[in-house]
C-alpha cells in the first residue's frame, strides 16, 4: 500500500545508526542522504532493505510527541530473531521480546522495540 513513509527526529544519525544496526538483519542499509544545508548540517536520510529504494526516510526536526508505530516486513522467523538479537547488542530497549501474537492472527510472530525518539518499531514475519 504504501510507498514510502518518513517522520522527524530529534537526532537523525543516533536513529541511523540505531535502525542500520537493530535491523540489519532485514538487509536495512542507508540508500540515500539529502543535505539540508552547509556541509555538516543535519542531513534526511533513506534508508532501504536489500538496496531497493528508500522507503523509510528520517529527517531533523523535531521528534513527534506521540508514539508512531512502524513494522518491518521480516522473510521468517529467524530474521525476527536476528533483529531481536541485533537490537540487543545495540542497546535497544525491547518492548516484547520475539513470540508468535495471536490476538492479531495466529502465524504473527515479530519482536517490538523502542527507538531512540521513543517509537515503537517492530520486526514482523507473518506464517499463514
Amino acid at each position: 500500500m504504501f510507498d514510502h513513509l518518513g517522520f522527524p527526529s530529534s537526532d537523525v544519525e543516533t536513529s541511523v545508526a540505531f535502525y542500520t544496526a537493530a535491523f540489519a538483519p532485514l538487509g536495512m542499509a542507508v540508500a540515500v542522504r539529502i543535505p539540508t544545508g552547509p556541509p555538516g548540517a543535519p542531513e534526511v536520510v533513506g534508508l532501504s532493505a536489500g538496496g531497493g529504494h528508500a522507503g523509510f526516510w528520517l529527517a531533523p526536526g523535531a521528534a513527534v510527541e506521540q508514539e508512531l508505530h512502524v513494522a518491518f516486513a521480516a522473510p521468517d522467523r529467524a530474521a525476527v530473531d536476528a533483529v531481536h538479537e541485533a537490537a540487543v547488542a545495540h542497546g535497544a530497549e525491547v518492548l516484547h521480546a520475539p513470540r508468535i501474537f495471536p490476538e492479531y492472527h495466529p502465524g504473527y510472530y515479530a519482536v517490538f522495540l523502542r527507538d531512540p525518539d521513543g517509537h515503537n518499531v517492530e520486526a514482523v514475519h507473518h506464517t499463514f
